[in-house]
């Protein structure tokens, strides 16, 4: 169970609130239907975990100061075009691409993730904290109707997780110490580095995260609280 006085529950997005892969996956999908013959062959789930593995590489080189702050969206798009290169992709327009840019924008929450946050609402702040940025979370939130209480991403700091500003950006906001705050994730890393800036942590698994078949995030704890998904999770906090 949470300690008492925890007040505040903070979510990672990508995988743990929303199914990224099936999401960029239908726009490719969706795309191909549009050009017809060019984009024949097009492996799109390759593709969304060739994009998905561009992610922490990408942040890493803002962290190290090799590139200046750019926001998720910005990033995203970068990678876009090696991807397009890797997989034999040519002759898209600047609003084809930036249809697939989008489709991060456009991501469905898993089952049991509205009902979890309405019910875990009742008794905490709730709100995203990713490295999306403000645009990307705000209309995903609109679309997928998530109930967050604010928007937190690491735009807010310029610095990507796990850096401990990230985590600090609530409690600071709130004037919460961190072990009023509760990090809630499906990856032990983002988990581990909430845990060293004194948050509180929950892990839920999300084992089609990588599609079926695909890898697993093993529960490599110490968590303040395991559970199977977000519904278990209200019941395990009490909400």
């Amino acid at each position: 169970m949470a300690p008492a006085e925890v007040k505040a529950l903070l979510f990672d997005v990508f995988g743990t609130t929303v199914d990224w892969r099936s999401g960029v996956t239908r726009a490719g999908e969706e795309l191909e239907r549009r050009k017809g013959e060019d984009l024949r062959g097009v492996d799109w789930a390759a593709f969304a975990d060739a994009w998905r593995a561009e992610y922490r590489p990408s942040m890493d080189r803002v962290m190290r100061g090799e590139i200046p702050w750019t926001n998720l969206d910005g990033l995203h798009r970068a990678s876009l075009e090696a991807l397009l290169r890797r997989f034999g992709i040519s002759e898209l327009s600047e609003e084809e691409k930036e249809f697939l840019v989008c489709a991060w924008h456009r991501l469905d929450p898993w089952p049991d993730v509205v009902e979890g946050l309405r019910r875990l609402r009742r008794r905490y702040i709730v709100a995203p904290l990713s490295n999306g940025n403000v645009a990307l979370l705000t209309d995903m939130a609109r679309r997928a109707g998530l109930p967050w209480d604010l928007i937190l991403s690491a735009e807010w700091v310029r610095r990507y997780k796990p850096d401990p500003a990230t985590y600090l950006l609530l409690p600071r906001l709130f004037s919460l110490r961190p072990g009023q705050a509760m990090m809630v994730a499906a990856h032990p890393d983002d988990l581990h580095g909430a845990r060293r800036a004194g948050l509180r942590t929950a892990f839920v698994p999300r084992p089609l995260e990588f599609g079926p078949g695909g890898p697993t995030q093993p529960a490599e704890g110490p968590f303040d609280v395991v559970a199977e998904d977000f519904v278990e999770l209200a019941e395990r906090l009490g909400a």
